[in-house]
């Protein structure tokens, strides 16, 4: 169908989603971008974050990606994630306890090394509390 673009997204666990979509909306490293059918070609880094994807009929579908990259083509979008969630399957517990762990480490003394990784998962950890933060006010 030309008024789609064929959506995977794939992490090392498995794929999350793969179906068309007539828009979708990644959290790209520069900022959010939206790709649309017949996106010209890019290739992209992803941050921690939300990707939104709108399909041909039915609700808007939100997912949780911890990074990767993202290749678009004219009619397919691929997002290679680090670590990838449907939005509705987030623990909001899990997310505080990774939170307070990385906010924890950055208050101690720790090398630069340390510092990166907990900077890396607190950004991870804040991504998934704004998504779950968002998915509450709209089913609520």
């Amino acid at each position: 169908m030309a008024n789609t673009i064929h959506v995977d997204i794939v992490s090392a666990e498995g794929e999350i989603f793969s179906g068309p979509a007539k828009m979708v909306f990644l959290p790209a490293a520069e900022g959010e971008i939206g790709v649309a059918p017949r996106h010209a070609p890019l290739l992209a880094l992803l941050k921690a974050g939300e990707v939104r994807v709108q399909p041909p009929e039915g609700d808007e579908q939100s997912f949780y990606v911890g990074g990767g990259a993202l290749e678009v083509q004219p009619t397919k979008v691929t997002v290679l994630a680090d670590t990838a969630a449907r939005a509705a399957d987030l623990d909001e517990a899990a997310a505080l306890a990774a939170r307070q762990r990385a906010e924890e480490a950055l208050a101690g003394k720790i090398d630069k090394l340390e510092q990166a990784e907990a900077l890396a998962e607190l950004a991870r950890a804040a991504a998934q509390l704004k998504l779950i933060q968002r998915l509450r006010k709209i089913r609520g």
